[in-house]
């Protein structure tokens, strides 16, 4: 297999190129070379933003695109239509935001998508600029040629949004940590690596149309992953579990202060824990433990030096110390647990 893969340097798109690669696919990257690319690949440089940024995209044929454009749809508009007649296959990275917000419990693909987007836009909101990325794919390469992959909670090694990587740092510095609760909230998300490969069979099987891609509900909970937290970094920590009242009480934002953690019956727990995973199972899913995610998360860590990239358009996660340590202050061994 021929690929191409626009950006193939962090997180979901290395992941995809480290999948190919490990397929012995051909591999070819473009991106604007602010990141070294994987040995083994043929890297291309061009700004997607910049007038001229896909002139190295003049020639070639490939089997597939994979794009995971997450800014102003226009961008995968431009490379779409200029990769229609040489690429098989256009797979884009699209998220489970651009449902209508809030989706029911156990949505499926067929749940109404926000309204507003359009192909050509320039940046909106990440809602819209990823269904507006989607209308662009299918818009060129056709709704058999094109695949959606609405991707949830995105987890694993060289995470660049910080979620994992600060519940991991959080962990290794010990004492009492703040874990909201229920230990037994079901969660949904996807690793990096799991998505990767997904992504490249969809390629092989021919699959067309939109996918919801994240484990299925109750794959891992926020008990198992904060215990697969402490487990990889030597167990210096006490988890004190609090309940979502306390937390929500003290002005704690959830997802952001508290990532990966919405509580249980709220609306947006239902639109990011809750999505029916069914189609995606059914052509391949196959999603590995908590426990794998979350250790090789701190094996990478600990290789770059325990400090996550961040990227500079999504802003930093995780609970102010000073926050957390007044929460606890009113925490007691006998206060009714979650």
């Amino acid at each position: 297999m021929r690929l191409l893969v626009l950006g193939g340097t962090e997180f979901a798109g290395r992941a995809v190129v480290e999948a190919a690669l490990g397929r012995g696919w051909e591999v070819t990257v473009l991106n604007r070379g602010r990141h070294t690319s994987l040995p083994g690949v043929r890297a291309l440089r061009g700004d997607r933003t910049a007038p001229g940024g896909l002139d190295a995209l003049a020639e070639g044929e490939w089997d597939a695109v994979v794009d995971t454009w997450s800014a102003a749809p226009r961008a995968v508009h431009d490379a779409a239509r200029l990769l229609a007649g040489r690429a098989g296959r256009y797979v884009y990275v699209s998220s489970c935001s651009v449902y209508e917000w809030t989706p029911p419990a156990g949505y499926t693909e067929d749940a109404p998508v926000v309204e507003g987007a359009e192909p050509d836009a320039d940046r909106t909101d990440y809602a819209r600029d990823k269904r507006g990325g989607e209308l662009a794919a299918v818009g060129a390469f056709g709704a058999e040629r094109s695949v959606l992959v609405r991707a949830g909670l995105i987890l694993g090694p060289y995470e660049n949004i910080g979620r994992l990587p600060w519940w991991l740092t959080r962990v290794a510095r010990g004492g009492p940590v703040l874990a909201p609760g229920p230990r037994g909230l079901a969660l949904q998300y996807v690793d990096v690596r799991d998505l990767a490969q997904w992504v490249l069979g969809s390629v092989e099987r021919e699959l067309s149309g939109a996918y919801n891609l994240i484990s299925p509900q109750g794959h891992a909970t926020m008990g198992s992953l904060l215990d697969a937290c402490v487990r990889v970094t030597g167990g210096a920590a006490e988890l004190r579990w609090t309940s979502p009242d306390v937390v929500l009480g003290a002005g704690i934002e959830p997802w952001t202060q508290l990532p990966v953690w919405i509580p249980g019956g709220s609306e947006g727990y239902d639109a990011l824990h809750s999505a029916d995973v069914s189609r995606a199972v059914a052509t391949g899913l196959s999603c590995r433990s908590v426990e794998e995610t979350v250790a090789d998360t701190w094996s990478w860590l600990q290789g770059i030096g325990g400090s996550a990239p961040q990227r500079p358009d999504r802003p930093a996660v995780g609970l102010d110390p000073v926050v957390e340590a007044r929460v606890l202050e009113g925490w007691s061994r006998s206060s009714p647990r979650p």
